[in-house]
């Protein structure tokens, strides 16, 4: 998946019904969220990773 892709996709999950937010307001908040990262330790960088992952997993799982 290219990173635009990427940002699609997030973009169209995320505008909805309730709350709406346009592909620009996404890939700014994504970008700021990869500058963040880019500065984490590798360590924390990968238990931040785990810790949301297995969040989502759970609410797919509510689904």
């Amino acid at each position: 998946m290219k990173l635009s892709d990427f940002y699609n996709q997030v973009s169209r999950r995320t505008d909805t019904a309730k709350t709406a937010i346009n592909v620009a307001d996404t890939k700014r908040v994504l970008s700021e969220a990869f500058l963040v990262m880019s500065k984490m330790d590798a360590a924390d960088l990968a238990d931040t990773l785990a810790k949301g992952l297995a969040t989502a997993k759970k609410k797919s799982a509510k689904k």
